[in-house]
């Protein structure tokens, strides 16, 4: 890794430019890099910041291990030291059992990890580096220059800045990867194509402590999260890992913190009535889970907030140009999905340039397979997000005008024409089509466990607990049942079936290798990268 604060080695020009260090940036530029020398790309990644360097999301999906896998740096990660994450543990409701999902129940490699932000990224952005990418932090690009109008034509050339010394200049480039983070260059200043999603309009409030307790200490489920619904408010908390407590909040419930009866322009220039430590503190008497995990604690940082951070993009990907990680969209804090969709939109983003280069597919084809394919899996945390967000809150949430109906029917494959009839597929999407769906997802919340799912196993038809057996809706459950239907047996059905069409999720690699868009699925493996096109 090049130390750009005194040496200024940046090149001229670059095959392919990566504009953000961090997990979208650093994959797309690992896997390009690993592809010498065989391949031969010359991968440039400017990075604004110096690493390591603070960032929220620290709770990590399992789905990393296999992503990691695919640059060698599962082992890199797995020997860091960073607290294992054995499962999930989900109350959405307070007058039910919190739901537990396993994820090293069928392989103990399988768990996730709480992370330190700062450092998981930096080891990214080093392995980047080692693969053979050119990385220069503490620069920033401040333009990109294009062959004729942003809308329209390719970007063909950037300006940097160092942070350091105020040096500047241009580096001219065959393909842009656009990982600038929640800034979004592309979308934000140039394309102007991002959207906030309005049935996600959230305000999140995080801290951390130090001697804050585990989830079920001494077990198996040992240091697994925990995510509680408030009482009576529509918002959550979580214990997000690495000594993390954060809590979300619907932006309309603020009105409570702000002075009364003011013109609203007014309003919004006053001052909160309250800090934000004291809406934090306050939050956190509404959840008796937490409040017994910081027994004993310790609040040993300021307080942070953000909004605004629900959105998407039209598109991801145009001509000789990809936009990957939260450059192009981020759902919510709730699903930890943020470094998930990094890696696999950088992955994305990586295999089409790849592809376009060699000449696997047309470059109108690549940049078609990456908007689905980045689309399509956004879509689909989303709808999971919803879900849980529709059980917490316990009312309608109108949502069809934040719904790509393309990336929908790529998402939802296999539930469309079962809750609509597949009579209606092709036709308009609804508001009711849409609600259904989310009706659906949130079976992945419901309050069942491991005892509870393998007891049920032995005295249910195996198929109706398989996950590649065609769905199951819940109305039919109590029908497919018999004489063996009862409580358990109805929410581990209708669990097991809501992850049916977000399989993707949760085995990615192998997705990513037969999930077909426009036509082809990617080619990432003994050093191949690129699109290969599926047999009719």
């Amino acid at each position: 890794m090049v130390d750009s604060a005194t040496v200024y080695t940046i090149p001229s020009h670059a095959q392919v430019l990566v504009v953000g260090g961090g997990p979208a940036g650093s994959y797309a530029a690992t896997l390009l890099a690993k592809a010498l020398p065989e391949e031969g790309y010359d991968i440039v990644v400017i990075e604004k910041d110096y690493f390591p360097r603070y960032h929220i999301g620290e709770s990590l999906l399992p789905s990393v291990r296999q992503f990691l896998t695919l640059i060698d740096a599962e082992d890199l990660i797995a020997s860091h030291g960073f607290t294992p994450k054995p499962g999930a543990a989900v109350k959405l409701k307070q007058d039910s059992m919190e739901g537990y999902t396993d994820f090293v129940a069928i392989d103990p490699k399988n768990c996730a990890w709480n992370v330190l932000r700062a450092e998981f990224d930096d080891l990214l952005l080093k392995n980047a580096a080692r693969s053979g990418a050119q990385v220069y932090e503490g620069h920033a690009i401040t333009d990109i220059q294009f062959e004729g109008d942003p809308q329209s034509s390719r970007p063909v050339s950037a300006s940097w800045r160092s942070k350091s010394s105020g040096h500047s200049g241009t580096i001219t480039f065959d393909w842009l990867i656009d990982a600038s983070g929640r800034m979004g260059m592309m979308s934000t200043k140039y394309l102007r194509n991002r959207t906030y999603n309005s049935s996600l309009k959230n305000v999140a409030w995080w801290g951390y402590w130090t001697g804050a307790g585990r989830y079920k200490p001494g077990t198996k489920r040992e240091n697994a999260i925990w995510i509680e619904a408030l009482t009576g408010l529509s918002n959550h908390i979580r214990r997000a890992g690495a000594g993390s407590f954060r809590f979300t909040m619907e932006r309309s419930l603020l009105e409570w913190y702000y002075p009364k009866k003011l013109p609203s322009r007014e309003r919004k220039a006053a001052k909160p009535s309250k800090s934000l430590k004291d809406i934090y503190l306050n939050q956190m008497q509404s959840a008796p889970g937490v409040i017994e995990l910081l027994e004993k604690a310790t609040l040993v940082s300021e307080i942070k907030s953000a909004s605004d951070y629900s959105y998407s993009a039209t598109s991801y990907a145009g001509n000789h140009y990809r936009i990957a990680g939260d450059a192009g969209a981020f759902i919510d804090p709730f699903f930890s999905s943020g470094v998930h969709l990094a890696m696999s939109s950088g992955l994305s983003a990586a295999c089409s340039v790849s592809g376009s280069i060699k000449g696997d597919c047309s470059e109108e084809n690549a940049i078609t397979y990456h908007n689905l394919k980045v689309g399509t899996a956004y879509t689909r945390f989303l709808f999971v997000v919803l879900g849980a967000y529709k059980q917490m809150r316990s009312q309608h949430i109108p949502i069809l005008q934040d719904i790509d109906e393309k990336n929908f029917d790529h998402a939802f494959t296999l539930l469309r024409p079962i809750i609509q009839g597949s009579g209606d597929v092709g036709k308009e999407l609804t508001e009711t089509g849409v609600q259904d769906a989310v009706d659906f997802c949130s079976g992945l919340f419901l309050p069942t466990s491991p005892e509870m799912r393998a007891a049920v196993a032995e005295r249910v038809d195996p198929k109706l607990i398989a996950p590649f057996e065609p769905i199951v809706l819940p109305k039919d459950i109590p029908a497919a049942l018999g004489p063996r239907l009862d409580v358990d047996a109805v929410l581990v059905i209708q669990q097991i079936n809501a992850r049916k069409p977000i399989l993707a999720m949760y085995d990615p690699v192998s997705q990513f290798g037969h999930e077909a868009f426009a036509g082809y699925v990617t080619r990432c493996s003994e050093g191949k990268l690129g699109l290969a096109r599926v047999e009719q």
